[in-house]
């Protein structure tokens, strides 16, 4: 099964914005990726369009499940 962290923000534009991270860390807390999504706000290191990320609004862990044929 695969796993995938999804950080979701808007953008200064009204954009939404998708980071993942693959395979995130099984005792990952909410907190801990809170604190993360902060952090990548306040070093304006993504830009969308030339628009910086300017708030944080959802974070979800997505699971699926693949089988190859």
């Amino acid at each position: 099964m695969a796993k995938v962290l999804e950080m979701l923000f808007d953008t200064a534009q009204g954009k939404k914005y998708t980071i993942s991270v693959d395979e995130p860390r099984a005792d990952l807390t909410g907190p801990e990726v809170e604190t993360g999504m902060q952090a990548l706000l306040a070093s304006n290191a993504f830009s969308v369009d030339g628009a910086n990320l300017v708030s944080a609004y959802q974070a979800r862990i997505v699971e699926r499940t693949v089988t190859e044929l």
